[in-house]
C-alpha cells in the first residue's frame, strides 16, 4: 500500500497548491485523493478517516458545483463565487454539527471497530466535515479549521506509521497558514 500512499501524497500536494490559488480545479484532485485514501486509511485501521473520504468524494462534487455555479443570481450572470468571511450566524450550527459528528463517530468507533485511536480519529473527521463545507462556500476561515485538522492528523499519522501521509499533513499545516493569508488578500472587501 506504500505506492498508494505515495500517489495520494502527490495528489494531495497538487490539491493544496490548487486550493492555495483558489482554483476550481482543486475539486478534480479533491475527488481523486479521497478515492486513494479510502484504501490507505482502511488498511491502517483508521476507520473514521476511511469514512470521511467517502464524504470528501461527495462534498467535492458539491463544492465543484457550487464553485461552477458562482455567485450569479441569474443564469446569464456567471460571476465567480467570492471568498468571504463566514457569517456569524453559521458559527453555532457548524459547532453543533461538529459536536454531534464528533461524539457519534467516536461512539461508532468505540462500539463497532477495533480502532486504537477513536477520539483523535473522530476529532479530525468531524472537524474535516465542517472544514470541507466551509471550503465549498469559500469562507476564508476554512483555512484555520484545516490548520487544526492538519496538526492533529500529522501526529496521528506518525503514531499509525503513515510516514508519507504525516509528512503531507505537516506540510499542509504550514501551507494552510500561507493559504489563509493569501485568501485574505484575495478577498474583495
Amino acid at each position: 500500500m506504500d505506492y498508494l500512499e505515495i500517489i495520494g501524497t502527490f495528489v494531495g500536494l497538487l490539491y493544496l497548491w490548487l486550493e492555495y490559488k483558489a482554483s476550481i480545479y482543486l475539486w478534480i484532485a479533491s475527488i481523486i485523493m479521497p478515492a486513494i485514501y479510502i484504501f490507505v486509511y482502511y488498511n491502517a485501521g483508521l476507520y473514521a478517516d476511511t469514512g470521511i473520504n467517502v464524504y470528501f468524494l461527495l462534498a467535492s462534487v458539491y463544492g465543484w458545483i457550487v464553485w461552477l455555479k458562482g455567485s450569479g443570481k441569474e443564469k446569464k450572470d456567471k460571476a465567480e463565487l467570492p471568498i468571504t468571511y463566514m457569517p456569524s450566524k453559521t458559527i453555532l450550527p457548524l459547532s453543533v454539527a461538529f459536536f454531534i459528528a464528533f461524539f457519534l463517530i467516536a461512539w461508532i468507533l468505540i462500539t463497532y471497530t477495533d480502532s486504537t485511536v477513536p477520539w483523535l480519529d473522530s476529532f479530525t473527521t468531524a472537524l474535516s466535515i465542517v472544514a470541507m463545507w466551509m471550503l465549498a462556500r469559500k469562507y476564508v476561515e476554512q483555512w484555520l479549521v484545516w490548520i487544526a485538522v492538519d496538526v492533529v492528523s500529522c501526529g496521528l499519522y506518525i503514531y499509525k506509521g503513515l510516514d508519507y501521509t504525516a509528512g503531507l499533513y505537516g506540510l499542509y499545516s504550514v501551507i494552510a497558514i500561507f493559504g489563509y493569508l493569501k485568501w485574505r488578500k484575495m478577498m474583495k472587501v
